[in-house]
């Protein structure tokens, strides 16, 4: 079993491999975590992971601009996820690789990173001025019949496309736009179809590619024929789940 410990970004939403990941970091828990960052020389990757919030708050209410003044400050690394972090997070996360991070003149970090290995969260370590963990690295099993379900999956996506879009006569996306390695045909789908936080987590922690593409047929196929018998649902995504102030 191959483990790492990396610092700890937990948010409010999903991070699958290959997927870019913009940050505004302006809590001073992962406003240090990004100076940590900094210090490691730029041909070296940054690395952090980052975790789906299963119970929790994405920003401590002690963060400047939330509306209740009257709150209780929560302070510290572990500010918002409880006396016991790891029972906040789901199990599986991502790797996040920070190709930019740029401190703006209030102290704040604009970072850009991108979702590279998934991880098991094995345990989590408050004691810093963020939070780090260690992390089981989980490997990438292509399953059974992995080609064909990507290509099943690539036209069901297209078809989902046309009825987001109202589109009858032709995809959004050309053939030649998409990949056709399953295991990324399975992250990129599992990224851009709208879904809640739950059911992306369920596709990130599939056992292999192929079952994470049997997962999204299904959803697609189900999808797509709510779309097409309810097409008047405006803005459905402000539905699926909070905004992330990160």
């Amino acid at each position: 079993m191959t483990t790492v410990r990396l610092p700890l970004f937990p948010l409010n939403s999903v991070l699958f491999p290959g997927l870019v990941l913009p940050l505004n970091v302006f809590e001073e828990r992962y406003r240090a975590m990004m100076r940590e960052l900094l210090k490691t020389p730029e041909e070296e990757p940054r690395r952090f992971a980052v975790v789906a919030i299963r119970d929790g708050h994405e920003v401590a209410l002690s963060a400047p601009g939330l509306p209740d003044r009257t709150a209780v400050p929560d302070v510290g690394p572990a500010a918002g996820f409880g006396d016991d972090p790891v029972k906040a997070f789901h199990a599986v996360g991502c790797v996040a690789d920070a190709a930019t991070i740029r401190e703006r003149a209030d102290g704040t970090f604009e970072v850009l990173a991108t979702g590279t290995t998934r991880v098991r969260l094995l345990s989590v370590d408050a004691s810093g001025p963020y939070l780090t963990a260690e992390l089981e690295e989980l490997p990438e099993e292509a399953g059974d019949e992995s080609g064909p379900l990507a290509e099943g999956v690539l036209r069901a996506f297209q078809q989902y496309q046309k009825r987001l879009a109202g589109a009858r006569e032709r995809s959004l996306s050309s053939g030649a736009d998409l990949p056709d390695e399953p295991s990324v045909v399975s992250y990129l789908v599992a990224a851009a179809v709208m879904l809640d936080i739950p059911t992306k987590q369920r596709l990130l922690q599939a056992p292999d590619t192929a079952s994470r593409l049997r997962d999204e047929l299904k959803i697609l196929r189900a999808e797509t024929s709510i779309i097409r018998n309810l097409p008047s649902l405006p803005a459905s995504e402000l539905t699926r789940g909070p905004t992330s102030l990160n």
